[in-house]
C-alpha cells in the first residue's frame, strides 16, 4: 500500500492514508508529502474529502473506515484493482509471483531495469537495501510483485509473467490446492509471455509456458555448473542450451539461483542484453528481513528473515547452517492461527530437528485467538521453549549465546521488531 501511494504522489495527486501505529514506512511517506493519521478517527476528515479510497485485503470488510467510506458514496477500490489501473498505464509490464521469493525477484528486476537504462517504476512488496519499495525513473517500463492472497493475481494482466513456485498458503482463500493451482494457471494465461519453475512439481502441471530451473534438463533458462562460498552462489547461465554468461550473487542462500535465473528470463525476453542483466543481478545484495544482519551479542551474529512457511523455514535454516561456525539458535514466530492450524504438521517436521529452538507468540494479523492454531500448540507438538514475551527471550539468549553463534529471528510479524528491542537491550 505504502509503494502505490509513493507512486501516486509522485503523479501529482494529494494522497492520504491511515495505520495502526507510527513508524519508520510512516516517516519515509511523509517524504512522499503522504499524510498518515494514526488510528480511525483521526482520518474521518481525509476520508470525507478523499475522491478515492482504496483499502487493502489484510483489514476486514466491516472496518469503520471502510464501512464510513461506503455510507459516504466515495468510490471504493481494493487494492489490487489500484495495482492493475496502474498497470495499465505502462506500454510494457512484469509481474513476478509465487508462494516464496516475490520480493527478492521483484528487486532483483528492479535492479536489471536500472542496469539496462530504461525508464522504468518498480513497487516491490519488501524493502530492497537500494531502492527501498518503491523507485521510479520513467514510464516505459513497470514491475510489480503479484500476490495469491485472495485471488488478487488474477486482477493483475502483465506483459510478462513470473511464477517462482506454489505452496500450500492461503487456503484459507482456496477450498482445494487445485483451485490454487487453477488461479496460478489463469494469472500465467493472462500474461503475454510466462515464465515457470521447471523443477518446482506443481508449476509441471499448470501447461505450456517457458520455464527456468537447475535441476531439468528441459528447462529453456537453466543455471548449471554451480559452485558456492559461504553460501553465496555462482552459476553459469544457459538460454535454450547456450551458455550465456557467468553470475555471482551476492544475496545468500540457494533459493536465490531461482530468483536471478527467473529475473534474468523475463527481462531476457525484452531483448536485453545479457551483460547488462548480468551487471543488474550482481548488483543485488539484499532486501530487508530476508537473511538480514541486524547486529551481534558477544560475538553471536542475529539475522532476521521473513521466512514464515514450512518450505521457507526450512530453507533459510539449511542456510544458516551452512554459514554458522557454532552453534544455531532459532527464534520463531508463527504468522495467522490459520495457517499454523492448517500446516501443523508441516511446522512440527522441520522445527523439530532444531536443537536450541523458542517459540515467539503468535502474530495475528487479522485473526482472532484459536488455541488449536496457537504458537503455544505449536510448541508443545515441537517440545520446545516457549515465549510469550521479548523479556523470555533476552532472559534465554544472555545466559546461551557466544562468539562464532548465531540467532535466526524467522517470521513475517513483529519478531523483527522484538530482535532489534533484544540487540539495544543487550
Amino acid at each position: 500500500m505504502s509503494a502505490l501511494a509513493k507512486f501516486l504522489s509522485t503523479c501529482g495527486y494529494t494522497v492520504s492514508g491511515s495505520d495502526g501505529s507510527r513508524g519508520e514506512e510512516t516517516e519515509n511517506l511523509a517524504f512522499y508529502g503522504v499524510k498518515v493519521y494514526i488510528g480511525v478517527d483521526g482520518s474521518r476528515s481525509a476520508l470525507a474529502e478523499a475522491d478515492l479510497v482504496v483499502y487493502t485485503d489484510a483489514i476486514a470488510e466491516t472496518h469503520d473506515e471502510l464501512s464510513f467510506a461506503r455510507k459516504s458514496g466515495k468510490r471504493v477500490l481494493a487494492r489490487g484493482d489500484l495495482l492493475q489501473l496502474v498497470c495499465e498505464n505502462f506500454p510494457h509490464s512484469i509481474a513476478i509471483a509465487g508462494s516464496h521469493g516475490k520480493t527478492t525477484c521483484t528487486s532483483m528486476c528492479t535492479h536489471i531495469l536500472k542496469s539496462v537504462r530504461v525508464p522504468f517504476t518498480a513497487h516491490i512488496g519488501g524493502e530492497d537495501s537500494v531502492f527501498g519499495n518503491f523507485y521510479s525513473t520513467g514510464d516505459e517500463y513497470f514491475v510489480t510483485e503479484a500476490c495469491e492472497y485472495k485471488q488478487n493475481i488474477l486482477k493483475l494482466k502483465a506483459e510478462a509473467a513470473v511464477l517462482l513456485n506454489i505452496d500450500r498458503d492461503h487456503m484459507e482463500c482456496y477450498q482445494t490446492e487445485e483451485a490454487l493451482k487453477d488461479c496460478f494457471r489463469t494469472y500465467c494465461e493472462n500474461a503475454k509471455t510466462a515464465f515457470v519453475c521447471a523443477d518446482d512439481k506443481k508449476c509441471q502441471t499448470l501447461g505450456d509456458f517457458a520455464t527456468f530451473g537447475i535441476e531439468n534438463t528441459l528447462a529453456d533458462y537453466r543455471a548449471t555448473d554451480l559452485r558456492a562460498i559461504d553460501e553465496r552462489y555462482s552459476f553459469t547461465v544457459e538460454e535454450y542450451g547456450k551458455a550465456l554468461c557467468r553470475v555471482r550473487l551476492k544475496a545468500i542462500g540457494k533459493c536465490n539461483v531461482y530468483n536471478a535465473l527467473a529475473a534474468f528470463a523475463v527481462t531476457r525476453s525484452f531483448g536485453f542484453d545479457e551483460k547488462e542483466i548480468k551487471r543488474g543481478v550482481e548488483s543485488f545484495v539484499a532486501v530487508k528481513r530476508r537473511f538480514e544482519k541486524i547486529g551481534t551479542f558477544h560475538g553471536a551474529s542475529f539475522v532476521c528473515d521473513y521466512a514464515h512457511h514450512p518450505r521457507e523455514i526450512a530453507a533459510t535454516i539449511a542456510t544458516a547452517e551452512g554459514i554458522c561456525k557454532g552453534r544455531l539458535y532459532v527464534v520463531f514466530q508463527p504468522h495467522t492461527y490459520s495457517r499454523t492450524k492448517l500446516l501443523l504438521e508441516e511446522f512440527v517436521r522441520v522445527l523439530r530437528p532444531v536443537k536450541n529452538l523458542m517459540i515467539y507468540k503468535t502474530y495475528p494479523a487479522r485473526e482472532r485467538y484459536d488455541e488449536e492454531g496457537s504458537a503455544e500448540r505449536l510448541a508443545m507438538q515441537v517440545g520446545c521453549l516457549y515465549s510469550e514475551n521479548a523479556y523470555v527471550l533476552k532472559t534465554w539468549l544472555k545466559k546461551t549465546v557466544n562468539e562464532k553463534d548465531m540467532v535466526l529471528f524467522l517470521g513475517a510479524g513483529d519478531i523483527y521488531y522484538a530482535a532489534q528491542y533484544l540487540i539495544k537491550e543487550l
